[in-house]
């Protein structure tokens, strides 16, 4: 599979550019970890790009389900015992499974999202905010969330195979 990424329009209104960087965003890290095996995904340095991509699955999830429309569906890779849980990887934890949880995150994301204008207010009160975001915020969030994962996906990925820039 060839992963595409686009490039956010420079003109358009402020919603389509904060979703088109968001989306330029959650396209790279996938980029990041197109053509590599299982094996090379679980290579940590300090993190792996499998154990990133599960860790953006929750933050997809935390955000615009449980934050923005109240619906806490409770978390995917992580409980109150292993509050990392999905940075701990084990052999049964494959690309397939950790890629189409995210994907199925970001795509309820997206549909949550059209509810809302950028003013509008989430449901849920979130323990970093202090107070329910407004739309606006959790997009900027969200866009600043993946790109400081990218900067870790790109020094894991140089380290794995050499390979550099997106």
């Amino acid at each position: 599979m060839t992963i595409q990424r686009t490039q956010p329009s420079v003109t358009a209104d402020e919603r389509t550019m904060l979703e088109g960087w968001l989306d330029h965003h959650r396209e790279t890290l996938a980029i990041k970890c197109e053509g590599l095996d299982d094996a090379r995904l679980r290579t940590a340095s300090v993190l792996s790009l499998l154990g990133l991509v599960r860790h953006m699955a929750e933050v997809e999830r935390i955000w615009f389900r449980k934050v923005l429309v109240d619906d806490d569906q409770g978390p995917i890779h992580f409980s109150e015992a292993d509050p990392d849980g999905e940075f701990h990887l084990t052999e049964r934890d494959t690309w397939e499974k950790a890629y189409g949880a995210w994907q199925a995150e970001i795509v309820i994301a997206r549909r949550n999202a059209d509810g809302f204008a950028l003013d509008d207010v989430g449901k849920a009160v979130h323990r970093l905010a202090g107070e329910a975001p407004s739309l606006r915020w959790i997009y900027t969030h969200m866009i600043e969330e993946y790109a400081r994962h990218n900067g870790h996906a790109d020094l894991i990925r140089e380290r794995i195979d050499g390979a550099t820039g997106y």
